[in-house]
């Protein structure tokens, strides 16, 4: 069972993420690229004579890896949070129907036909190509656009039906003008058709081209007809697009802050302003986020990365999501220990001035704020750092006017 769970940690990114599962990540991202570029260089005959024993080997031990994988994910499924009430058999068969594993059967069930059964069909590796798609696992933003494409199928279908209309009608309008002059080009509308969608896509092979003047007059029109029509579903898929990041970046913040014990009993409309005056900031591995004594002027969100706090030598750890510095917000302190960024981190910065603004705006919110923080620092909950894990609740208090 420890073992199941490391595995679930590292190819799933369970509850002890890191910089195994990362890098287990990057490896597995590499080596599906590199598959990739085999494909490629051995369809090229002087490198398939020259290294073709070295693309088998690479070939076997990318397949034993990826099915290694495989079968690694369909046993570890069982400790994902939805399928932990099934049974394992349920559970498994679930999993393995998700688009994912799907994906990743078919990047390697081919290969398998080919180099396991001998099935020696030559066509049959381009189907390595398909280990390409194994990439959107490993990318959000991949993931992000298949979902922004789902959610605007409606509109791309009706894009579609309003580009196979003007190609029908571009065809036909054109085969009344050029059918005589040039009749094995446009002498039927499927014929016209091959003219009239290299035209409304502006590629423009100009291996047909109308020869009449009306037929030229109405082929200009077409091809500014046809880069209106193509900026319309790029248009739809961007604007999509942005608004899914903003959606996701909202909830992300609105859940970062939300978690914060000053704004607990805040309402969702408030914590939407909150969220709304945070600062995105970027700092490299190394950096020293915070100097212990300099006056506190802001708290912060840790949003990527890692980062840790040195308390009088004592370090703490902090993760994606964790967050310090609110007595800032509240009063003037000085900073009660080191941060340091152990990877590249992005920070959402939230400062005291900006918050003191939206304090003075809204007297109600002022007073339900000094309220919970005045229980929090007779509770003790508030400290040189302000909850970002477990770990401090271990630690001994600092005096409450210390921050980070």
């Amino acid at each position: 069972m420890a073992l199941k769970r490391r595995l679930y940690d590292l190819l799933e990114g369970g509850t002890r993420t890191g910089t195994s599962h990362r890098a287990v990540d990057n490896f597995l991202c590499v080596l599906i690229i590199t598959n990739v570029l085999a494909v490629a260089l051995e369809s090229v005959p002087r490198f398939e004579a020259e290294f073709g024993r070295e693309f088998v080997l690479f070939e076997y031990t990318s397949l034993a890896i990826f099915t290694a994988e495989y079968l690694a994910r369909l046993w570890v499924c069982t400790e994902l949070p939805p399928l932990s009430r099934l049974s394992p058999a349920e559970a498994r068969r679930r999993y393995a129907l998700s688009p994912f594993m799907i994906i990743d059967l078919l990047a390697i069930l081919p290969a398998l036909l080919v180099n396991l059964i001998g099935l020696d069909l030559r066509f049959m590796r381009i189907f390595r190509l398909l280990r390409l798609l194994r990439l959107a696992r490993y990318s959000p933003t991949i993931i992000t656009l298949g979902r922004v494409l789902w959610q605007e199928r409606q509109s791309l279908g009706a894009v579609l039906v309003i580009t196979f209309g003007l190609l029908m009608l571009s065809a036909s309008i054109m085969m009344i003008f050029e059918s005589e002059a040039q009749p094995n080009a446009f002498g039927t509308i499927p014929d016209a058709m091959w003219w009239a969608l290299a035209t409304l896509s502006t590629v423009g092979y100009g291996d047909v081209v109308p020869i009449t003047a009306m037929g030229r007059v109405f082929g200009g029109f077409v091809t500014l007809l046809g880069v209106t029509l193509y900026a319309l579903p790029i248009a739809i898929i961007a604007a999509s697009f942005t608004n899914e990041h903003h959606r996701r970046d909202f909830v992300v913040t609105w859940g970062m802050v939300a978690r914060v014990p000053l704004f607990v009993k805040i309402d969702p409309a408030t914590l939407a302003k909150i969220g709304g005056l945070l600062r995105s900031k970027t700092v490299p591995s190394g950096y020293q986020i915070v100097h212990k004594g300099q006056p506190a002027d802001s708290m912060y969100f840790l949003a990527a990365g890692e980062a840790v706090v040195d308390v009088d030598g004592h370090r703490i750890k902090l993760e994606e999501g964790d967050f310090f510095g609110e007595i800032a917000l509240l009063r003037d302190t000085h900073r009660g220990a080191h941060v340091f960024a152990v990877t590249e981190c992005r920070l959402l910065q939230l400062m005291k001035i900006d918050f003191q603004g939206l304090l003075e705006t809204d007297p109600s919110l002022r007073t339900e704020i000094a309220k919970v923080a005045d229980e929090r620092l007779h509770e003790g909950e508030l400290s040189h750092v302000d909850r970002p894990n477990e770990e401090v609740r271990n630690q001994p208090q600092r005096d409450s006017d210390e921050d980070p």
